[in-house]
């Protein structure tokens, strides 16, 4: 009797210390937090088209530092009938873009100083590339326990390339096509978070490059229902508006898109 009562509480021990430490181990926090996110339509018939999304994004957060890491890409063609009455298929969109950042966390709760580069490649855009330098101030306006928003300010420089059919000519009448141009720009970001739930949140981002030669302005509204622990589906609607834009070109792109995103 007395051998089970003892083997009874080292077994209760053992528990004990191992629910400690797995509650230990819960509450440390990750270093890393990355998701992909892949999306795909492809339809047949009377109308054929394929759209290939995808994207992945890494968050590194450290003592001082919170760095995020973003590649995205999307693709799409379609069957179009050609001047010879001909069902060919052509590529319409094809985009890819990179961008990291590193947030320097001050001692101020939710504020910090960070730099930023980004890199678009866009074969159907306004701009056949553009790359970003910035550094600037964040900081966190309002939060409370399902929502919050931070907002970005800072300057930076901007270079441009302008598409290979582009018919802008400059002020002294000459061709822009495939030149590039470099501009100082200021940046702004509001980034809005809204947890609706335990299994739905909402996101809106705004962004803007103010410049002299254009001024871009980029919106995502995104919502996100959790599948299970790891897997979300992201529903989310993009607008891409720039001020100044060739002729043959719209001032502003949307896109809507659904996807599978998972987080590891």
């Amino acid at each position: 009797m007395k051998l089970k009562l003892l083997s009874l509480c080292v077994i209760t021990i053992i528990a004990s210390k191992a629910s400690a430490q797995s509650d230990e181990a819960k509450k440390v926090k990750k270093t890393w937090d990355v998701s992909s996110e892949v999306g795909a339509i492809i339809t047949s018939g009377n109308t054929k088209t394929t759209t290939l999304k995808g994207g992945i994004k890494a968050k590194h957060n450290l003592d001082n530092w919170h760095n995020e890491y973003k590649l995205s890409g999307i693709y799409k063609e379609d069957e179009i009938e050609n001047s010879a009455d001909e069902r060919v298929t052509e590529r319409t969109n094809e985009k890819y873009s990179l961008s990291t950042q590193g947030n320097y966390k001050l001692t101020e709760d939710h504020s910090h100083l960070f730099i930023y580069g980004s890199y678009v490649s866009d074969y159907f855009g306004a701009y056949r590339n553009e790359t970003v330098v910035s550094v600037g101030y964040g900081q966190r306006l309002f939060s409370n326990e399902n929502m919050y928003l931070n907002a970005e300010v800072g300057p930076g420089v901007k270079r441009f390339e302008h598409q290979n059919d582009s018919s802008e000519i400059d002020e002294n009448g000459n061709a822009l096509a495939g030149t590039s141009e470099s501009e100082v720009i200021g940046v702004g970001k509001l980034d809005f978070n809204w947890q609706l739930s335990e299994n739905a949140r909402f996101t809106q981002l705004v962004a803007v490059e103010y410049g002299e030669s254009n001024t871009k302005t980029t919106s995502e509204s995104a919502l996100m229902t959790k599948i299970n622990g790891s897997l979300q589906m992201k529903v989310a609607y993009n607008v891409i508006h720039n001020s100044d834009v060739s002729p043959e070109k719209d001032n502003t792109d949307t896109e809507t898109s659904l996807t599978l995103v998972y987080s590891f």
